[in-house]
């Protein structure tokens, strides 16, 4: 039985072999705050990911193929790869704020993060930093579940809605997509410069 056969088999075999090196070469000590940047950054790759295949890839292909009078169409997209590309999407980006969360909660950051470091008597460059990217991450995934993906179910037809209902939702989905594309660019600066102390010191 081949696990790359799956995509559970994947995943399984990817934590595997993750475990097995983070045994291999810190000891069996568990880090709750390394687990959740873990947990955080490979959350984030298959948002960010799949918000730019979306918006790179996807809508551009799809506006090609509605072009193409004598072309296969855009059906097999929107049936198939759409709403399990937005299952993904979506669950991805809850997992990313809830274990950037977490990882706040961890660190003792979570309110000075969310307050940009103006909350305490001591003013905290370092909570200012990562708390623009939290209040970005925020605005993006209020976007997701708000706006892109009530629309999305209107626009693969997952629920009922008129031609105007559709050319709305594709109009408000559209625009909250492209407005997370751009806020997702700002928003990896913050978190990788909290990490690596900062980009304009």
């Amino acid at each position: 039985m081949n696990p790359l056969n799956s995509v559970g088999g994947v995943i399984t075999g990817g934590i595997v072999l993750a475990v097995i090196i983070a045994v291999a070469t810190m000891g069996i000590a568990f880090n709750v705050g390394s687990f959740l940047v873990w947990i955080h950054v490979l959350a984030g790759i298959t948002w960010i990911g799949l918000l730019y295949y979306f918006n790179f890839v996807q809508v551009p292909a799809l506006a090609d193929a509605a072009s193409d009078e004598g072309g296969p169409g855009g059906a097999g997209i929107t049936k198939y790869v759409a709403p399990r590309a937005l299952w993904w999407f979506r669950w991805g980006a809850a997992l990313t704020w809830l274990s950037g969360a977490a990882y706040l909660a961890h660190l003792g950051m979570f309110t000075a993060a969310f307050t940009l470091g103006l909350g305490g008597e001591v003013f905290n460059a370092q909570a200012m930093v990562i708390g623009v990217g939290a209040w970005l991450g925020t605005i993006m995934l209020f976007n997701v579940w708000v706006l892109i993906w009530p629309n999305q179910k209107k626009i693969l037809g997952m629920v009922e809605a008129s031609p105007d209902e559709i050319a709305k939702a594709r109009k408000v989905a559209f625009l909250a997509s492209r407005t997370n594309t751009l806020l997702s660019i700002p928003m990896l600066m913050s978190m990788v410069g909290f990490g690596h102390g900062g980009f304009f010191i």
